[in-house]
């Protein structure tokens, strides 16, 4: 540990980190020997479960053939076969994909390429974001701008980041026309919206209806603003549809994917746009065109892994498995509504949330469960549970026991 610099983590006062040896399903397998139900997925990205073998199939298949080249003036099959399920799969027409290797510059490059929309254009100056209070789009520093500036983990930043809009979602007419006002009065300024579907994620598992999302893409389109939806936790199944702006009858302007993308196996992250957004690019300018590229991106390995996750939600039941976890959640987790301390109890798709009224020491709290054989990382006042979609029925349930067995007696001494 003497070199090792961990994340979200206070390194003077940190508990010492479980060392993890091997995976498999839902297991997670330490050094001292003990196993883990994992309840997260390893931050919502292993869907398939870990170690899933078709997968690692095609990882092996991929390695022996090329594990890397630049694309920079060369494609590869892998990339080309995935851009084009990943156009056939999103809803409406994102029909050109731009890969990157982390959600946080998926969302970096939509922000980039919204702003050089307008430019492109003829328009200067719509360079501000519009974003959600409770919204988390990332770490990175264009990403932190369009956090909550006060709840999020990134308020220290505050005055030193871009000044974006914040707003706040409109749940009801009156908030809808809240929001239209905002853009009518600011649209000259404005480059996007920028929305965590259904779900926000990091800033604390807080869901709205798909109404609220169609409220946001028909005030948009009013407007003339590009929408931006951040599926990067959402997408690939966790919230009951393949991707929730589905459930909304929404196509965004412009949309990005991340975490489930290669089932947890590698880093891979995508930016797709609609036509007319890309078109925007399209010049005999070169200073038109999109200046970006990672050096990883459309890594052979990962899009590999990626075109075999899509194979496992083609080929194997996911989505009836989400539906399932979903009703196992709600019944597992409905006795926590009556535990003292317990503000609020939801579910959505494969996503289980026990919010309180306060937690304490959350890392405290992740010791707890891990004592007991589980992996929960609560934070902030949430324990939540986004566990792989092919976990067992007696692994959830054991999940959702313990998380109401340990909760009345943490919260009596928070």
């Amino acid at each position: 540990m003497q070199h090792v610099w961990l994340p979200y983590t206070q390194m003077r006062t940190a508990r010492q980190p479980l060392e993890a040896v091997s995976t498999q399903g839902s297991l997670i397998r330490l050094k001292d020997g003990r196993e883990l139900i994992d309840g997260i997925a390893s931050w919502w990205t292993a869907c398939h479960g870990y170690n899933h073998p078709h997968i690692q199939a095609a990882l092996r298949d991929q390695l022996e053939k090329m594990p890397h080249v630049m694309f920079g003036g060369l494609v590869h099959e892998p990339a080309l076969r995935l851009a084009e399920r990943l156009a056939q799969k999103t809803p409406g027409d994102l029909n050109h994909v731009f890969f990157v290797d982390s959600g946080s510059v998926a969302v970096e490059v939509a922000m980039k390429m919204a702003v050089q929309y307008w430019l492109n254009r003829g328009e200067r100056g719509r360079a501000k974001m519009v974003s959600f209070r409770y919204g988390y789009h990332g770490d990175t520093m264009a990403c932190m701008s369009v956090c909550d500036p006060d709840e999020s983990m990134h308020s220290l930043f505050k005055d030193y980041l871009p000044k974006q809009i914040l707003a706040e979602l409109p749940v009801d007419p009156a908030s809808e026309q809240t929001f239209d006002d905002l853009l009518a009065r600011n649209r000259n300024q404005i480059a996007a919206v920028l929305i965590e579907p259904l779900v926000q994620g990091a800033g604390g598992m807080k869901f709205h209806s798909p109404e609220v999302l169609r409220r946001v893409a028909q005030v948009c389109a009013r407007h003339g603003v590009l929408l931006i939806a951040d599926e990067i936790f959402v997408g690939f199944g966790r919230t009951g549809t393949l991707f929730a702006c589905e459930q909304a009858g929404v196509t965004p302007d412009i949309l990005c994917l991340g975490k489930g993308l290669t089932g947890g196996a590698l880093s891979l992250a995508a930016t797709l746009a609609r036509p007319h957004v890309y078109h925007a690019f399209l010049a005999d300018d070169p200073a038109r065109a999109l200046m970006h590229g990672p050096t990883f991106m459309a890594n052979p390995l990962a899009c590999a892994a990626a075109n075999a996750s899509l194979d496992l939600f083609e080929t194997e039941p996911r989505l009836s498995q989400v539906a399932a976890i979903e009703t196992q959640l709600r019944e597992g987790l409905a006795p926590c509504a009556q535990i003292r301390g317990v503000l609020d109890v939801r579910v959505k798709g494969a996503i289980g949330v026990v919010q309180c009224a306060t937690l304490g020491d959350t890392a405290a709290l992740r010791a707890t469960f891990a004592e007991k054989g589980f992996w929960i990382r609560p934070f902030a006042d949430i324990v939540y549970l986004t566990p792989a979609f092919t976990i067992g029925k007696d692994q959830l349930a054991a999940l959702t026991t313990a998380i109401c067995e340990t909760l009345p007696e943490w919260l009596s001494r928070s």
